[in-house]
């Protein structure tokens, strides 16, 4: 990420970029040096890089009623529409699919201008032990008509996607359906997953989908992170026609049942 100004700025896990004016903005998981959380980091030339702040001063209250236990806020996704950005991002318990996605709003990511005020939008979505998917990594596509859906998951069924409402930034009421876009199939012998806890096999997460010609392309991790040398994540992607998918490989293999392309592999493969 280049050089970074600033003693202990920490890690930048889950980066997401947006340009305001001639500075370019990254936001990042977790807490910021001095109690803040989702760190802002900015650069004029993409090289160096300052810690320009933090969304939120303190971890926001309402978070420990919603979700107890969770001490970071996780994956910020910053996308600019309907003359706002807004900044989605999750809260969560690490292994369990009782998180949710919220929102948090600003008319300008310059921080020395009288409009610059990050706006708390609240929770939009929100998975329970009952479902079968998990409302984290949220991320945000605008398609050809300049509407945008936000896609998400982390292991159980997989990747979903629901449409988004622009004068809001919440889920559309006029589509409450839920578009499932990746998942992985079951091998035929896998071990036994942890009781409330998904399996090993059922490994796929951080979806990000880009527009580009006639295409959507669908990017996503499979398998395991953060085990060290024993690390199998990779990065897949496929692409559709259409933002809601299907999403297919080269040779037809649907991201539904698995198929998707490798990009990058963990440890050299």
């Amino acid at each position: 990420m280049g050089r970074v100004e600033g003693a202990r700025v920490g890690a930048t896990h889950d980066p997401s970029i947006a340009k305001d004016g001639d500075q370019y903005y990254v936001f990042a998981t977790g807490a910021a040096p001095g109690g803040g959380q989702l760190p802002i980091r900015c650069s004029h030339n993409l090289t160096e890089w300052k810690l320009c702040g933090s969304v939120f001063d303190s971890f926001p209250e309402a978070f420990h009623k919603m979700s107890p236990g969770t001490r970071d806020l996780w994956a910020p996704d910053i996308s600019f529409f309907n003359g706002k950005y807004h900044l989605y991002y999750a809260y969560s318990l690490f292994g369990r699919n009782l998180p949710g996605i919220a929102l948090a709003t600003n008319e300008t990511l310059n921080s020395v201008s009288p409009r610059y005020r990050w706006q708390d939008e609240g929770a939009g979505v929100q998975s329970a032990a009952s479902d079968d998917f998990n409302a984290i990594d949220p991320n945000i596509v605008l398609d050809e008509k300049r509407q945008p859906w936000l896609s998400f998951g982390s292991f159980w069924s997989g990747i979903k996607m629901r449409r988004i409402d622009p004068a809001t930034g919440k889920l559309a009421a006029n589509d409450s359906k839920l578009y499932s876009l990746a998942g992985k199939l079951p091998p035929n012998h896998s071990a036994p997953a942890k009781p409330g806890f998904p399996a090993d096999w059922q490994a796929i997460e951080a979806p990000f989908i880009v527009g580009h010609q006639w295409f959507y392309y669908l990017f996503v991790s499979f398998d395991l992170c953060c085990r060290g040398v024993h690390s199998s994540y990779r990065t897949m992607v496929g692409r559709s026609r259409r933002v809601t998918g299907p999403y297919v490989d080269p040779v037809g293999r649907e991201m539904l049942k698995g198929g998707g392309s490798e990009l990058v592999a963990a440890n050299g493969r």
